[in-house]
């Protein structure tokens, strides 16, 4: 009895098997005899009922005049995986160890991914200029939804931004926020993670 990866194949090689005679024009006796094989068995196949040999895909792909590889359905993969974090879920961070502190929600889509993002609302007052880094080479990137910041990244400059902007550094770039006037503060912060490293970043202040 096939199991139902096997299944799962044979049904998605004959949707394709069915899909590619039906671009060419052709009906199943008219392929089947292009590909050396019985009508039967050409309809088996579009059912999802049997799987073909290597050698049968290369001679209907050679009947159909396409690669082989047209007649193979693509892998799942990691890259098809959907990862959701709702709006009440995450981890909630401190910008410093200190009670007025600013705090952000990490939300964190696992140790498999590559990426991680946290989201950080500063309400005026809150602290949030801790001088920080992470300890990666991955790269950061911000988004900022409303409100002004400078940021001061150490021996490059100060930066002021607004809402709609945008600014990416490497992960070890030690720098600071410094909130410039008394209006909240909305934004996105988005950090790759090197491929082989398995631990998600957060934003930390330092030690």
């Amino acid at each position: 009895m096939e199991s139902l990866e096997e299944d799962r194949v044979a049904k998605s090689v004959g949707a394709l098997l069915r899909n590619l005679r039906e671009q060419a024009g052709l009906s199943t006796r008219a392929l089947a005899t292009r590909a050396g094989i019985s009508q039967a068995f050409l309809s088996q196949l579009e059912r999802g009922a049997s799987t073909p040999s290597v050698f049968t895909i290369y001679r209907l792909a050679e009947a159909l005049e396409v690669p082989p590889g047209e007649l193979l359905p693509v892998p799942p993969s990691d890259a098809a995986v959907v990862r959701i974090v709702r709006a009440d879920e995450g981890d909630l961070i401190p910008v410093a160890d200190r009670p007025d502190s600013a705090v952000g929600r990490f939300m964190t889509l696992g140790t498999d991914a590559q990426l991680d993002i946290s989201e950080y609302r500063i309400a005026p007052g809150q602290y949030a200029s801790e001088w920080w880094q992470l300890d990666n080479d991955g790269e950061v990137a911000i988004y900022f939804v409303t409100g002004h910041l400078d940021i001061e990244f150490d021996g490059v400059g100060r930066y002021r931004f607004g809402p709609g902007d945008v600014v990416a550094h490497p992960a070890r770039l030690r720098n600071r926020w410094l909130p410039v006037d008394d209006q909240p503060i909305h934004l996105t912060l988005t950090m790759t993670r090197p491929s082989g490293d398995p631990t998600p970043g957060s934003r930390h202040p330092e030690r």
